[in-house]
């Protein structure tokens, strides 16, 4: 008799404690979903403006020109017409190619704010490149990137322009 109910006990027991395991596993499941759900994937960066593209391509070659902007500025800095003017004229001469702007921002700070400060870098270089006279299609901004900047804090906080030929195939895609 009490074999019987020792093996009824045990079945008992086995039930109780599966339902116990499959309880926590859903717990802990719908724990990891939320976190998933909750984290952004990537840092939210604001959408570049109307007519802006990322370009999706490697620079190739030196920078022609490079523009620094001071700590946490975004504004076009006084030197910087010596660049636009040496860009400008640069694709003047060279019709078949587009000028490629590169944002950067030290690892100081949240990343989400500086991809948006080297963003923002990169739009006002556009900006001016686009009043100088050079059609908005033929200037091109990558993604931010993050650089040490060499030691020299400045190197850091710029935005180098290039100027490439992009073939056919090298599509770029919109912010």
């Amino acid at each position: 008799m009490f074999d019987q109910e020792d093996g009824e006990l045990n079945v008992v027991m086995g039930v109780l404690f599966g339902i116990i395991a499959l309880v926590i596993a859903f717990v802990i499941g719908l724990g990891v979903f939320k976190m998933r759900s909750a984290a952004p994937s990537a840092p939210v960066v604001a959408a570049a403006p109307a007519g802006a593209e990322f370009a999706e391509v490697e620079e190739v070659g030196e920078a022609l020109a490079k523009v620094y902007f001071g700590l946490g500025q975004t504004e076009l800095p006084a030197d910087a017409a010596a660049s636009i003017a040496t860009v400008v004229a640069a694709l003047q001469a060279e019709p078949g190619k587009r000028a490629l702007l590169s944002g950067y921002h030290d690892e100081t700070g949240g990343a989400a704010i500086n991809a948006e400060v080297a963003k923002n870098r990169a739009v006002s270089v556009r900006s001016a490149l686009v009043a100088a006279g050079i059609p908005a299609e033929r200037v091109l901004m990558r993604r931010p990137a993050v650089t040490l900047g060499g030691g020299d804090a400045a190197e850091a906080r710029r935005v180098e322009i290039c100027l490439q030929r992009f073939e056919h195939h090298e599509i770029p895609v919109p912010g």
